[in-house]
């Protein structure tokens, strides 16, 4: 019992209101935080063992900077969550409801071929991330006709690190705004997308290298990408071969998967559609590669997938009630 009361008595929970906060606040409940950044902040200065949560209520959050969580206290049982305050699966969400997180200018600039810019960048294990809204920037940057930033949302550079959970969360690109270049790129092990969508993305996701030979226990399931303009998902090198892939559809973009070249792993995937793509099987090079390294079980590679533009509705940006595909379950609503 004294173990039980010690362990929630250091549960820690943070609430954040861009509209009423303060950062001068004590972020409870009735005096929350106004950026995500400060929460980060007062996050990684905590030592004490236990869980922490940074609950986000709905409202627009402009990143000016790169947010980081580099407290690696957490464990699978005391996990670090960043989560908005109403999830799809509550009964009173809508998608006006969806905390929004957009880079209003760029994040941490890496100067090279372009310049990067990065949201929350996650350098420890045992995170969550759940129910949020990414945007690109608001803000073009040219270089001689060429655009020169790009945005990545999610980021983990930690080779060593495991297990980050990406849940209900929806990231949109536009014509209009910054495309997002690759929605979630983590090193290290443990990338699990589970119920996003991903709409008008460059790229949605990068299972990128691990410290060991290959990446272990990544997964991407229930998940929907509509319109990436280069790839629906990409595996390295070391995306091993128990990477977990189901029920996801990836509808009207470039190539559906791209492995490197080099990779040499087979993957199961089962359950799912991969229909009107220019190519269902690529490499980082744009070519066209044979798809024999899927072993697919119940997979569509035919037919029309029709997503939902009507603002007012709760499924907007996911697919029309009743139209093919929607009883794979993809997207931000878990069923039980």
């Amino acid at each position: 019992m004294m173990a039980i009361l010690c362990q929630v008595a250091s549960a820690e929970d943070i609430y954040v209101n861009a509209k009423t906060g303060s950062d001068n606040n004590t972020g409870s409940r009735s005096q929350p935080l106004k950026t995500i950044g400060e929460a980060a902040k007062r996050i990684d200065a905590n030592t004490a063992k236990g869980p922490a949560t940074i609950i986000v209520s709905e409202g627009v959050y402009g990143l000016t900077e790169t947010v980081f969580f580099n407290n690696n206290k957490f464990s699978a049982e005391n996990r670090l969550t960043i989560r908005a305050e109403v999830l799809p699966s509550d009964a009173n969400w809508n998608p006006q409801r969806m905390p929004i997180i957009t880079p209003v200018i760029a994040a941490t600039l890496t100067p090279g071929d372009g310049e990067e810019a990065r949201g929350f960048e996650v350098e420890a294990s045992h995170v969550s991330i759940e129910g949020l809204r990414f945007t690109g920037s608001p803000v073009y940057y040219y270089i001689d006709g060429k655009q020169n930033r790009r945005y990545y949302p999610i980021w983990r550079d930690g080779k060593n690190l495991d297990d980050l959970v990406v849940t209900q969360c929806l990231f949109v690109g536009n014509v209009d705004v910054l495309p997002i270049r690759v929605a979630v790129i983590a090193n290290g092990d443990g990338l699990v997308l589970d119920h996003c969508v991903f709409y008008n993305c460059q790229n949605p996701v990068v299972f990128w290298n691990a410290q060991n030979e290959a990446s272990h226990h990544d997964a991407m399931r229930y998940c929907l990408v509509y319109e990436a303009n280069y790839s629906g998902v990409w595996t390295t090198t070391q995306t091993g071969d128990d990477f977990e892939f189901h029920h996801n559809i990836i509808a009207n973009s470039r190539t559906a998967w791209i492995k490197d070249d080099d990779n040499t792993h087979h993957y199961q995937i089962h359950d799912c559609i991969l229909v009107n793509n220019m190519k269902t099987t690529g490499n980082g090079a744009d070519n066209a590669v044979n798809s024999d390294f899927l072993n697919m079980e119940n997979v569509e590679l035919s037919g029309v997938i029709e997503i939902e533009k009507d603002q007012s509705k709760n499924n907007y940006l996911q697919l029309k009630a009743g139209s093919f595909g929607s009883k794979l379950g993809a997207g931000l609503f878990i069923t039980q």
